[in-house]
């Protein structure tokens, strides 16, 4: 996802909105936390009607991107380059789909009773419908595994773990499956987290080749990015609520988000110190 280097007016209140909401999901106690798997595409689709609809406007609240200069819609030598005529993108489209469909079906209508299955679903689901990053996808995986795979401890031991090693935040998944499941659980995980992605990029690179001169699928990302702006916004709060319990607690953040944003000191160290002064607080 490619983020505006700053936000206008209405993109601040996008975000606004799609934090607020997001947190309220996962703070309140009488709405059920996978819900956000069906409202966060909600709320990006509604983000991007919002400006769609901002942008017919004669004296709009945002600037909106124009076509850039370049080869232009009609022209094939970009389509020619990437090599993925469109119905091989449809295609892949249709696989994406009839993947998530099917898991779907085996586990919560046919009820098939497997654990692996289990584990696919959950990472293939999210994968298919997080936008906004690896932080975004973490209240939603608490809301999956916490208290049914792990506890609530080993989840957060897992994800500072995983901020430590190189490589992106969704290799937690890896974590999450090998604690369910050990080395296979780890490696279907993985697969399901990751597959999602890499099968749509496949899919969409055809199509954005001509969308990318479109004007209205410009403005529409436009109110996409702001609205996934909110939903890592508030994923930062949600992990302080669920993670920061003690005073303890609250002193090592604060000592570790100096050392990683005044100092520019790497996440690995920054772990291990942080580490070292919750041992020394306890």
């Amino acid at each position: 996802m490619v983020l505006p280097k700053k936000l206008d007016s209405l993109g601040y209140v996008l975000a606004m909105v799609s934090g607020l909401v997001a947190i309220l999901l996962n703070g309140d106690e009488n709405i059920d936390p996978t819900s956000t798997q069906f409202i966060f595409p909600i709320l990006l689709v509604l983000g991007g009607l919002t400006t769609l609809i901002d942008s017919m406007r004669s004296k709009p609240f945002s600037e909106y991107p124009t076509p850039g200069k370049g080869w232009e819609a009609t022209d094939d030598r970009l389509m020619k380059r990437i090599g993925i005529p469109l119905w091989v993108g449809t295609l892949i489209f249709m696989t994406w789909g009839g993947v998530l469909a099917l898991v779907i079906i085996l586990k919560d209508v046919v009820g098939v009773k497997n654990n692996f299955l289990d584990i696919f679903e959950v990472m293939y689901r999210i994968g298919s419908i997080i936008f906004g990053g690896g932080q975004v996808v973490l209240p939603m995986l608490q809301a999956e595994v916490v208290p049914y795979w792990m506890t609530r401890d080993t989840f957060f031991q897992g994800l500072g773990l995983a901020q430590s090693m190189p490589g992106p935040l969704f290799n937690f998944s890896s974590y999450l499956g090998a604690v369910y499941e050990n080395v296979a659980g780890a490696l279907v995980a993985y697969v399901g987290l990751f597959g999602p992605g890499v099968i749509l990029i496949f899919a969409m690179v055809p199509f954005w080749a001509r969308l990318r001169h479109v004007r209205w699928f410009k403005v529409v990302l436009h109110g996409v990015n702001a609205t996934a702006i909110g939903f890592v916004g508030a994923a930062c709060v949600i992990l302080w609520e669920s993670s920061v319990l003690t005073t303890a607690d609250a002193i090592v953040f604060c000592f570790s988000g100096t050392l990683a944003v005044a100092f520019g000191i790497q996440a690995p160290i920054v772990v291990l110190c942080g580490g070292v002064m919750g041992a020394i607080l306890c």
